[in-house]
């Protein structure tokens, strides 16, 4: 993206900072200089590859917020709260709602989707599994390649022998249902942890040849039986279509609108390519 009235060589996101390691890139929004120290605080919210990456993410997050705030002053808004709403989510959301007038998905746009989209719509898929779990850290990388290695070696003797998977799992397993032969009993949409659940409800019935990771290890999965959701009305998830589509479009009118921002206003020291902010994220 261009910006207005430049007279310095601008760096892009690889080669934004120009400074030493203890200096923070000079940046000013409509005369306004962003502080070091706020540059500082918000590289926590924008964890990337390199530093430079991550102070480039932090300054543009920063100067679409001073935009805004440029731009809530000038129309003299005062901030009305809902619950659980800071000031300045108060003022932004105020914000974009007078600025922006999005048409909002009607029945037949809602209907349109479904149509075109229902294999997005079922029910979750019932499962009766088993599993082994290879206990260990999540922040504890060395176990974990440990219990990977141990995991696709029992696999394989499960691929061989699958009457073997009780005997392993009392052997093996750091979860209370070595038991009973590894059995969770019938596993559901919300019934375990959202990492497990994302790998486990998409696994056919029998032996998983990948170990699934999760916050409490690796486990080794065998889905005894798996019955396949059911297609859900389209009364019963049109609320939900409307609000995604209006979300779509509350989006790409969000980003197009904070795009004019940074293309009207008098930006230096960074440039920007687009105007992604965690406001349009």
């Amino acid at each position: 993206m261009g910006i207005a009235n430049t007279h310095e060589q601008l760096p892009d996101a690889a080669t934004l900072i120009a400074t030493s390691e203890l200096q923070w890139p000079r940046i000013t929004v409509n005369g306004v200089a962003l502080e070091g120290a706020a540059i500082a605080r918000e590289l926590q919210y924008h964890p990337a590859p390199s530093r430079e990456e991550a102070i480039f993410l932090a300054s543009q997050a920063l100067v679409v917020r001073e935009l805004l705030r440029q731009r809530i002053a000038q129309l003299g808004l005062q901030a009305q709260c809902a619950q659980g709403e800071s000031e300045e989510e108060a003022l932004t959301r105020m914000l974009i709602e007078q600025e922006l007038q999005l048409p909002g998905a009607d029945e037949a746009i809602c209907r349109h989707y479904y149509d075109n989209n229902r294999e997005r719509y079922t029910s979750a898929p019932l499962l009766a599994v088993r599993h082994i779990l290879l206990a260990c850290a999540p922040d504890d990388a060395e176990a974990r390649s440990h219990a990977r290695a141990l995991g696709e070696r029992l696999i394989a003797q499960l691929a061989e022998d699958g009457a073997r998977f009780a005997e392993l799992a009392l052997a093996h397993s750091g979860c209370p249902s070595k038991e009973q032969g590894g059995a969770l009993g019938q596993i559901s949409l919300g019934q375990t942890v959202p990492e497990f659940e994302r790998q486990l409800l998409r696994l056919p019935p029998g032996l998983a040849q990948q170990p699934l990771e999760s916050r409490y290890g690796v486990h080794l999965v065998w889905v005894d039986q798996r019955v396949e959701g059911r297609a859900l009305p389209f009364a019963v998830v049109h609320e939900a279509i409307r609000a995604e589509l209006d979300q779509r479009v509350w989006q790409v009118a969000v980003a197009q609108y904070l795009k004019n921002l940074v293309g009207q206003a008098d930006i230096r020291g960074i440039l920007l390519d687009g105007a992604d902010s965690p406001l349009v994220q």
